[in-house]
């Protein structure tokens, strides 16, 4: 059976042979042990990273070009009381959208989806139906949305799911905004 050749058995037989080529080598180790590690700095980047983390920053900051693309999809979430008729009208006009994402949600605990953390997290722009929906997010969700764009559209709760008139309210008051962006 063939030894197994490693980097360590080929550096053991050049020295036995008397051609180490990193003579330097020994030097260099001894420059290690004398100036040891940093250790602190260590933990203050872990620290950093465990932060960044937790409040969904990416950090070091050259990654943030290079997922800020303009090829990104806009992600808009549709918010109003029982997820029924307004938001999931709005969340089904504009996911045909091109270059829009969509989602909807309730802020009611009956909802068909109530709105959760995630969905906060996940959205670039929240729009809601009424003012007391936004009161709500504010509320339950007050760290989250500190720098997210919230827009009340103001659309009452009268009208029933893919009506004509709801289809029309939701382009005129959305229509603009993704324009803009």
């Amino acid at each position: 059976m063939a030894q197994q050749r490693t980097r360590a058995w080929r550096r053991a037989q050049r020295i036995r042979a008397g051609g180490d080529r990193s003579q330097n080598s020994i030097e260099v180790n001894s420059k290690k042990l004398m100036h040891p590690k940093r250790w602190y700095e260590v933990y203050f980047r872990r620290n950093k990273l465990r932060r960044a983390k937790q409040i969904g920053m990416i950090w070091p900051h050259r990654e943030w070009d290079r997922l800020l693309k303009d090829g990104l999809k806009l992600k808009l979430l549709f918010v109003c009381s029982k997820n029924q008729w307004r938001s999931p009208t709005g969340e089904r006009i504009f996911s045909d959208h091109p270059g829009v994402e969509t989602r909807s949600a309730g802020t009611s605990r009956s909802a068909a989806h109530k709105i959760t953390l995630g969905d906060i997290q996940w959205a670039d722009m929240i729009l809601v139906m009424e003012d007391k929906h936004e009161q709500r997010i504010r509320a339950d969700f007050r760290q989250a949305v500190t720098h997210k764009p919230i827009h009340v559209l103001d659309i009452p709760d009268k009208y029933p799911f893919m009506d004509s008139e709801l289809i029309e309210l939701l382009y005129s008051a959305v229509g603009p905004l993704i324009a803009n962006k």
